[in-house]
């Protein structure tokens, strides 16, 4: 395919939704895998006054590194970055009542988004086999796991099993900064 080609493959398939690729990404992606000679120009097309096309093809060296990549990526779970995770980190910077609202919030995003997901994999499943569907029910049961932490976080926020106050927080940082900072009894000081 050529570049262009593989850009609105990647947005029909819906591919965007997991994939961030930012539109001049991707050539810089296709100039570092020709640089490591894992795949090949195999001709250049011209579609009447527009720009000209050039089509890649994957190497033997290419498809090697692919199955190499793809047996770690499905083998060895990593830490992968979150936006909501990140957050969660800074809960505390919004009193329990707001973090309730936006948690609330949030689960009915979730539960919509799960919603929708679910109708369009059982349409989906009409019409193509199950295993192209396996990227749309691993976010499907993500955001169904998330959506259940979601709840319990809320309902211990609602029963005060878990509450915070910022201002004492840092009270108590504070407090402990300055005993810390205190000579011992019997010390000297420089």
């Amino acid at each position: 395919m050529h570049p262009y080609e593989m850009q609105r493959l990647l947005l029909e398939r819906h591919w965007d939704e997991v994939l961030v690729l930012k539109r001049g990404s991707l050539y810089h992606a296709i100039k570092r895998l020709l640089k490591s000679k894992l795949i090949t120009v195999i001709g250049t097309s011209r579609d009447g006054l527009r720009p000209e096309r050039t089509t890649y093809r994957m190497t033997p060296s290419g498809e090697e590194e692919l199955v190499r990549w793809l047996r770690e990526m499905v083998s060895v779970p990593l830490r992968e970055p979150s936006v909501f995770m990140a957050s969660i980190n800074f809960l505390i910077h919004l009193p329990p009542s707001d973090a309730i609202a936006q948690l609330e919030n949030r689960a009915q995003r979730l539960e919509a988004e799960i919603g929708s997901t679910d109708v369009a994999l059982k349409q989906a499943a009409t019409f193509v086999p199950r295993y192209l569907l396996l990227e749309g029910e691993y976010l499907l049961w993500m955001r169904k796991a998330e959506l259940q932490w979601v709840r319990n976080l809320v309902d211990e926020l609602r029963s005060g099993k878990l509450t915070w106050d910022l201002k004492r927080i840092f009270q108590e940082i504070e407090a402990a900064r300055t005993a810390a900072a205190k000579p011992a009894k019997g010390g000297t000081t420089r």
